[in-house]
């Protein structure tokens, strides 16, 4: 019975139009590149102060979730991620653009974020509490190899050049060790410049290696960056949804990978973007597809990194420890309302919880006529501005994005600095995407590291206690797998081949 009545609060009117205008805010907001889902809260969360906790819970887990699927706009339609998550969308969901399908792509992607997010949402119903007990059991050295396993996702968005893309995630981690060491708090790389103690924010070296080069190739090239359509298509829904039937089984997958990469403390929608779009490639008949405009990517980027909403909730919830760096905020917007969020929030508050989870499906799916509708014109608009309108608009969001970060400068510098380095190093053959996964990656692969060893050597055998957990192990034999798979299934593949042309000889 409590169940109805958390299901009808979540359905008063004042709470349904709420949802509605935190998804739409947060949608808009996501797709601007630079202002993240974490500041898309942050922004809007003082409006939450003098609400009940319930009715803040509610706009702010509707706008995280318009803010996650707003970065798959400037991903497809600009090759720019409007939010870290949507890195993985670049991938194929530009490349349907610019063969006139961006459309298609923005629908595909909506209806891909509404399944990840509606997952998420149940698995954070019905699996919180068991589920926040295994995000309890990752410590340093679990991190370490889920950093490494990261990394192995290089020969998936390497476009067939892996020794570029390694070269390029090793100038990612290089780049993640500039500032102050984690653990010993000694500078490196700064070249006594006080500018670089902070080290290189992801986000600036994010908006820096996608944003500006794609800004000089506007300018630089006479055309259109997409191809205009002469008769409107409208949503194309029934295509996407077949399409999106046809690939269920990557939904699904995609999904749940979202929903537990999002349980892990720190790891976020980026990371599980990337290891769904790694493994759908994967596990695809047709794996030279992807990369070249194959919807199959938009799903299991757009499905993964909307599940990660629901899934970052439950340690938020349940442990007070945030899942995503957007639940740091929404967790100290709790703090602020007198409520402290931690095992016995599902007993003294079960309310406010079971309310804010309905609430979440239900902004998931207003996402879909919302996402719907946003997606439509922002596709016509974004394909009809003038370069000389969209190039000095872009340009503008990208610097004010940055800025806002931390309200420096310095990030600033630093973005156009390596958005011109990284515009050197495509002319050559790199892509970003490698680069960024190693400065993303880079610093939670070097802190689990050193404080595994720390630990290890207290007991006078460092290297064991890499080895010591079942999780660990477990983790370890996934990164063998996802090495040395492309080899063995590359050798089957050719002597399946050889043995059919055999046979029709």
């Amino acid at each position: 019975m409590s169940h109805i009545n958390d299901i009808l609060a979540a359905l008063t009117p004042l709470h349904l139009a709420l949802a509605v205008l935190g998804v739409a805010a947060g949608t808009i907001l996501g797709a601007i590149p630079g202002l993240t889902a974490t500041m898309a809260i942050a922004v809007l969360v003082p409006l939450t102060f003098s609400m009940d906790p319930t009715t803040a819970l509610l706009l702010m887990g509707a706008i995280y979730t318009g803010a996650i699927y707003g970065g798959a706009y400037a991903a497809i339609l600009l090759n720019t991620p409007g939010t870290p998550s949507a890195i993985a969308t670049t991938f194929d969901g530009y490349p349907m653009a610019k063969r006139g399908d961006g459309d298609l792509a923005v629908t595909i992607a909506c209806l891909s974020s509404v399944f990840g997010g509606l997952v998420g949402a149940a698995v954070l119903l019905f699996l919180a509490p068991p589920l926040a007990n295994v995000a309890l059991a990752f410590g340093p050295v679990e991190y370490f190899w889920l950093a490494i396993f990261g990394l192995t996702l290089i020969s998936a968005i390497s476009s067939g050049a892996l020794l570029k893309g390694l070269i390029g995630a090793s100038f990612g981690l290089l780049l993640s060790c500039v500032g102050v060491a984690p653990i010993s708090g000694s500078p490196r790389f700064t070249f006594d410049s006080t500018t670089l103690l902070g080290g290189i924010d992801v986000v600036s070296g994010l908006i820096g290696l996608y944003c500006i080069p794609v800004l000089i190739n506007l300018v630089a090239r006479p055309e259109r960056h997409l191809e205009i359509q002469e008769a409107s298509r409208g949503f194309r829904l029934p295509e996407a949804i077949r399409l999106c039937f046809s690939g269920g089984i990557n939904l699904i997958r995609s999904s749940l990978i979202g929903a537990f990469v999002g349980i892990l403390p720190g790891a976020g929608g980026s990371i599980s973007g990337l290891v769904s779009y790694s493994e759908a490639r994967r596990a695809s008949k047709t794996p030279e597809r992807f990369g070249k405009g194959e919807p199959r990517g938009i799903q299991a980027s757009e499905s993964a990194n909307n599940a990660t909403v629901g899934g970052g909730m439950v340690p938020t919830l349940v442990l007070g420890i945030p899942g995503t760096p957007p639940d740091a905020v929404i967790l100290g917007a709790l703090l602020v309302q007198g409520i402290q969020p931690g095992p016995a929030m599902f007993s003294g508050h079960s309310s406010i919880v079971y309310t804010f989870i309905y609430g979440l499906f239900i902004a998931t799916i207003l996402m879909l006529p919302i996402g719907l509708l946003i997606g439509r014109y922002a596709f016509k608009s974004i394909v009809t501005f003038p370069k000389a309108v969209l190039v000095p608009i872009v340009a503008f969001m990208t610097i004010i994005g940055t800025y806002a970060i931390n309200n420096s400068i310095s990030d600033v510098m630093v973005m156009i600095v390596l958005g011109i380095v990284g515009w050197v190093l495509e002319r050559l053959g790199f892509q970003p995407s490698p680069i960024v996964l190693g400065l993303i990656l880079g610093p939670i692969a070097e802190q689990g590291f050193v404080q595994g060893w720390m630990i290890g050597g207290a007991t006078g055998d460092p290297l064991s206690i890499f080895f010591s957990g079942p999780l660990a192990i477990g983790i370890f034999v996934l990164i063998l797998a996802s090495l040395f798979y492309p080899i063995i299934a590359g050798r089957l593949t050719r002597g399946a081949k050889e043995s059919d042309d055999a046979r029709s000889l």
